[in-house]
């Protein structure tokens, strides 16, 4: 018996528990990493964002606001902060500092960390079409209506990786690069074991996303880079 239309999904053939997840773009949100003074994820995490940002508002100009930090680790042990700065009339510009303020001045270290911040980013956004819970409500209204074989599976592949996402602020790292695709592959593979993976795909075309927030950054960077 063919599905209602109401119902797009299908599992292996003419069956499925996969909603589109494919993704229109891809969005460095590099805005939505907020300074504030309270966080729904990593408490501890989002008080030494806190404190970051103090030491680096030491580096800025008059009328410039510190808008924005990002959290990143791309070697184990060695943090690096990158920290958006916001002038009176909009104009963006970068300074990345380590975990005692001292300021990032080599190319390599602060490219590191941009590259990995950038694939964090554009991995959390293409993780189960960018809405976990909507994904999962969907999923448990199937369940309820229809119950089709998988969904109790597809449900608790969601939850996982809604869990692994988690809310911010989120450290930046290779670990979690991969915890992220390990949860995305294993829910795409309980919705449609038979389908390519949007998520792979995206990451295979994470490179632009990569270059052009690099290329943000080293421009509007607030001191030479050796």
């Amino acid at each position: 018996m063919q599905r209602p239309r109401s119902h797009p999904y299908r599992r292996g053939y003419g069956h499925s528990l996969r909603p589109c997840l494919t993704t229109s773009s891809i969005r460095l949100a590099t805005g939505d990493h907020r300074v504030r003074s309270s966080y729904s994820g990593d408490v501890s995490l989002g008080d030494d964002i806190e404190r970051v940002a103090g030491l680096a508002r030491v580096h800025a100009a008059a009328g410039d606001a510190v808008s924005g930090v990002i959290a990143t680790e791309a070697s184990e042990g060695t943090r690096v902060y990158l920290c958006a700065f916001d002038d009176a009339d909009g104009r963006r510009s970068w300074l990345a500092v380590r975990a005692d303020g001292n300021v990032v001045e080599s190319r390599v270290e602060l490219r590191e960390a941009v590259s990995i911040a950038a694939l964090c980013e554009v991995a959390t956004d293409a993780a189960g079409g960018g809405d976990l819970d909507a994904l999962v409500a969907g999923l448990e209204q199937l369940r309820d209506a229809e119950a089709p074989e998988g969904i109790d599976a597809a449900i608790e592949a969601a939850r996982e990786l809604r869990d692994v996402l988690a809310a911010p602020p989120q450290l930046a790292t290779p670990s979690r690069l991969d915890e992220i695709g390990t949860a995305t592959r294993r829910l795409e593979r309980e919705l449609d074991p038979t389908a390519a993976s949007p998520f792979s795909a995206a990451m295979k075309s994470s490179q632009s996303a990569v270059s052009e927030l690099q290329r943000e950054v080293e421009a509007g960077y607030r001191v030479l880079l050796s």
